[in-house]
């Protein structure tokens, strides 16, 4: 389902289920590489093919060696792929002398090369990711999560239906264009709009949009254009 790429090594594919479900459909994934050579960015991103269940998300974690996990960030079916800044811990001379030791002790074992990093990826209900998401961003005071800033934006936007949104539209047209209203000069009894003044509540509408995009999340679909 996923794949990682660490600057300079090569792609990661070994991802391995951590909760098997008897369905096969698990929700916890975890890669695990070396902490050596240092590393500050991470790319995930979806395997092709790859789609998750409605209003989920793959929350990014990452555990290095002797501390606990930690959010790092998210993706969706919207934000398939970022990269994501992170910091492990910087190894003094004196531990790469004794892990010297050790490699020599394992007799080349190159399993305890390097301490192990571990990136766990949980596929959760996008209402519980999006607060992680942006408690996050307001920490680091940048788009440290690469396009997690996507995710919670779409999540705010889970409040208004396509139907809600439509039904606005059509009422911001409809209270421009009712002021234009004539009777129909074939005395047929129908009140009639010109094509001008709907081309005028377009490029209205649009120069709004541009401005404002999320004014329609906002207005009251009885209010007026």
């Amino acid at each position: 389902m996923f794949s990682i790429i660490l600057p300079g090594r090569p792609c990661l594919t070994d991802i391995v289920a951590i909760d098997p479900q008897p369905t096969g459909q698990a929700t916890k994934f975890a890669f695990k590489f070396p902490l050596t050579p240092y590393f500050s960015e991470i790319v995930v991103f979806f395997l092709p093919g790859t789609v998750l269940p409605q209003d989920t998300a793959a929350a990014i974690y990452i555990q290095y060696p002797d501390a606990e996990f930690q959010f790092i960030g998210a993706l969706a079916n919207e934000t398939p792929s970022a990269v994501f800044k992170v910091t492990p811990p910087r190894r003094t001379e004196a531990q790469d002398e004794d892990q010297m030791l050790d490699d020599a002790s394992a007799a080349g074992n190159a399993a305890n090369s390097s301490p192990a990093v571990t990136l766990g990826i949980s596929i959760e209900p996008v209402q519980v990711v999006a607060p992680q998401v942006a408690a996050l961003e307001a920490e680091s005071g940048n788009n440290k999560s690469g396009g997690s800033t996507e995710l919670v934006r779409q999540t705010q936007q889970k409040g208004i239906s396509t139907k809600v949104l439509a039904q606005r539209i059509i009422g911001n047209a409809f209270n421009f264009l009712a002021s234009f209203a004539g009777s129909d000069p074939s005395g047929g009894g129908q009140e009639v709009v010109p094509l001008k003044a709907f081309q005028d509540w377009w490029t209205k509408f649009e120069r709004r949009v541009n401005v404002d995009p999320t004014f329609l999340e906002r207005e009251d679909p009885r209010a007026s254009g």
